[in-house]
């Protein structure tokens, strides 16, 4: 498959052939992401990561876990035990995903001030 680059002016169609809209958008949405760093630090299992992600509730806790299961990017793994236990983990998909987000983290980190800035000039001259 053809690999596909930026290029300024095209369209983002809305259907799976646009990498953006169909790869991108579902993981860049809040909860996914927030996800995927938490399994960062190793296997977790889901009250484990009900604890970490504040005010995700078990519903879109599970739903987005199921997504980033359904996509290649972690893996679930259910061990016979009584009481049952899952752990939720990165797949090797995800964990190349992890590198460029962690970028882009460290990207919102170094320029949060200034975009706290310019909210506030824009809020201040807003009518």
């Amino acid at each position: 498959m053809e690999r596909a680059t930026f290029t300024p002016g095209v369209a983002f169609p809305d259907d799976d052939s646009c990498p953006v809209r169909d790869v991108l958008s579902p993981i860049t949405s809040k909860w996914p992401m927030l996800i995927l760093f938490a399994l960062l630090d190793g296997p977790q299992r889901f009250s484990v990561l009900q604890r970490r992600i504040e005010n995700i509730s078990r519903k879109m806790l599970t739903s987005s876990l199921r997504m980033l299961e359904r996509d290649g990017f972690i893996r679930r793994q259910a061990y016979p035990e009584v009481p049952p236990r899952v752990e939720y983990e990165l797949t090797t998909l995800g964990r190349k995903l992890a590198s460029p987000l962690v970028r882009l983290v460290e990207w919102t980190s170094d320029n949060h001030d200034e975009v706290k800035a310019a909210r506030r000039r824009f809020d201040a001259s807003a009518p």
